[in-house]
């Protein structure tokens, strides 16, 4: 087709050397025409790369996800539009770092919670968000940890009042598995890499009784205890454990307003089977909410 609009100009171009009036009135003809299909193919082409052709990242929304058989995947809700989206980044320090932090041998809480104090206190430095950091890490049987997602404050920067540590990390644990939650049993592979050949068989082994499966075990760091809402997120994202370094109140000192958090509500979530160990590196934590207490926006006053 472009070939053929060439070569069209191309004799409209020759005949026009005749600088006859009819040369030049089909010379005319010819632009006009070749102007509106071009604009057409271009309007096609950012409408096929809206909805999603041709994307080949690795955290797109592809076939190779696992299908929820309970859930209807067709709704076009989901389509991305410029109205209809919100973008969540990483700041480019973060990203520099990855294979540093993501190759790192963890075994211990003082080992993870080392890296989320590094994510909050690495954010005041480079001016890229509040003093709060996450690290989202998958338990594995004997002990040691695999690190699934990062996150830190990200308000400020991107305007956006809900991207704190703990949701960031949260939603980007989340689209990495392919999956709502991270309530998921330990033979169900990443929505990355989901074989739908096992569906079947899956189909067949829950036909039979069998002893429920043992579920993955995914344990969220956080470099201070979570305010309401990160609370509440926490609650629903399906994790088993959550780790915590700097207080409430080591917030509440500097000016933050965690909202009503209280007692009863990691009671709540002992009871829905999520662990809470607290005050891990504490001290550690809480130096750099000072330091940002001194330089920062307290952005929810």
């Amino acid at each position: 087709m472009l070939q053929a609009i060439i070569l069209a100009v191309v004799f409209a171009t020759a005949a026009a050397g005749d600088s006859s009036s009819a040369s030049s009135a089909m010379l005319e003809t010819v632009v006009t025409t070749v102007a509106a299909v071009i604009g057409a193919a271009v309007v096609v082409g950012l409408i096929n790369q809206q909805s999603g052709g041709g994307d080949s990242s690795p955290f797109s929304r592809s076939s190779r996800h696992k299908k929820n058989k309970s859930v209807d995947t067709s709704s076009t809700d989901t389509d991305i539009s410029v109205e209809g989206s919100v973008m969540i980044t990483l700041p480019s320090w973060a990203l520099a770092s990855w294979e540093e932090y993501f190759t790192r041998q963890y075994t211990t809480d003082e080992q993870m919670m080392t890296l989320a104090i590094h994510l909050s206190d690495r954010n005041i430095t480079e001016g890229t968000g509040g003093p709060f950091g996450t690290a989202i890490f998958e338990r594995h049987a004997d002990g040691h940890a695999t690190l699934i997602s990062i996150g830190m404050n990200r308000v400020v920067p991107l305007g956006n009042s809900t991207l704190h540590g703990e949701t960031v990390a949260i939603q980007l644990a989340q689209k990495k598995l392919g999956s709502f939650t991270l309530m998921m049993d330990k033979n169900e592979e990443d929505g990355l890499f989901y074989d739908e050949s096992k569906d079947e068989l899956d189909d067949k082994k829950s036909s039979t009784a069998s002893p429920p499966a043992r579920k993955r075990q995914f344990e969220l760091f956080t470099s201070c205890e979570p305010c309401a809402m990160c609370l509440g997120a926490t609650l629903w994202s399906g994790v088993s454990r959550i780790v915590c370094a700097a207080t409430k109140d080591d917030a509440q000192a500097i000016g933050f307003d965690e909202g009503p958090v209280f007692e009863q509500s990691y009671e709540h979530l002992e009871k829905a089977d999520i662990q809470v160990t607290r005050n891990v590196l504490r001290e550690d934590a809480a130096k750099v909410l000072r330091r940002y207490g001194a330089i920062g926006v307290i952005y929810n006053r």
